[in-house]
């Protein structure tokens, strides 16, 4: 078993404090562009978050401005993105925390804390905690979880709440050097995992941990460097067969709030049936992806301008002009549908 507090820290944050990107996240520790950065990042690439994290920032430039905007104006800023669960999390924590900062004065400032509140997670918490607060804890997304897998040399299920325990307690002692910040330490280990401890063809020659690294050692076989982590085995694809209705009126079209399809829970679609399938539908129109929903989308026929079967409670239903999908919708599959409706209708 690896030292509880590895001796190489104060390396890893000489080389990250000498090489770290220049991140628009980074220029203060003001744990709200902290947090939102960090909702972000999760499934998404730095590069691809930055103007997205940009135009955010100017609509929403504090935690008040966020908690006073409406969840629909939320969910524009955010659109592209995807996975919009997280943009409405994001959207009632703030609601919550700005109603605690009012009451008691002051941002939570750790982990603990801010698990009470729906958009944090137990990475994010620490996240934010450690890079804002410097509460000494670590932090464990994919880059954090290869780089310790390999200089520690453990091949883990580490998608396993047991593995993912032990893989915690790593970070957690990496972050507990006295010497550093752990806002460092933390940060340090995602810089090292996205710029040189990547999934493939990692540059061990220019990775300050490499004399302390187990998989460097091997270089081959099961402790290799491309051999860790363990690869975590695929969920396998639902494919579904959506058969949306497209109700139009003084140009406005009919969405209700989604309580039937399994993907895009909670957001305004078109009404409809969602039916799961064992082999891929012969007809359809359209098809998109939603996580690991594969979605078959048969669209009304020509000329057809369905009728109201069911009336949910208004609270559940809503008008949308046409011209206004963009920013009321984010989900490009359902504006996508309704699009090709219509040059279906007019053919």
């Amino acid at each position: 078993m690896p030292s509880e507090t590895p001796e190489f820290i104060e390396d890893l944050v000489e080389w990250y404090q000498g090489v770290r990107r220049t991140l628009p996240w980074r220029t203060s520790r003001d744990p709200y562009r902290i947090w939102i950065s960090e909702v972000m990042l999760q499934q998404t690439t730095v590069a691809a978050v930055i103007p997205y994290y940009d135009r955010f920032m100017t609509r929403f430039p504090t935690l008040a401005t966020l908690a006073a905007a409406s969840v629909e104006d939320v969910l524009e800023y955010w659109a592209g993105l995807g996975y919009y669960s997280r943009a409405r999390n994001l959207h009632r924590a703030a609601q919550a925390l700005q109603k605690n900062i009012a009451a008691s004065g002051s941002f939570p400032q750790t982990h603990l804390e801010l698990l009470e509140y729906s958009g944090f997670g137990d990475y994010t918490a620490r996240a934010v905690s450690s890079l804002a607060f410097g509460e000494r804890v670590g932090v464990l997304d994919g880059n954090v979880i290869r780089v310790i897998s390999r200089v520690d040399g453990r091949r883990s299920e580490w998608w396993k709440p047991a593995e993912r325990k032990i893989l915690q307690a790593r970070a957690d002692a990496w972050a507990a050097e006295k010497k550093c910040d752990p806002s460092d330490i933390n940060q340090a280990m995602m810089e090292l995992g996205a710029t040189i401890c990547t999934p493939k063809s990692p540059s061990c020659m220019l990775c300050p941990l490499r004399n302390a690294c187990v998989a460097y050692q091997h270089r081959t076989g099961k402790l290799s460097p491309s051999a860790l982590p363990l690869a975590r085995p695929r969920r396998t694809l639902e494919i579904w067969h959506w058969k949306p209705e497209v109700t139009l009126k003084k140009g406005a079209v009919r969405l209700i709030k989604n309580d039937y399809a399994p993907f895009l829970k909670g957001h305004w679609i078109l009404p409809g049936t969602a039916t799961i399938k064992t082999t891929k539908p012969k007809r359809f129109h359209l098809r998109g992806s939603v996580t690991h929903h594969d979605i078959y989308v048969e669209l009304p026929a020509k000329n057809q301008n369905t009728s109201i079967r069911s009336r949910p409670s208004p609270q559940n239903e809503c008008w949308i002009p046409l011209q206004n999908l963009k920013a009321k919708v984010p989900s490009s599959l359902i504006r996508k549908a309704i699009d090709t409706t219509l040059n279906l209708r007019t053919k």
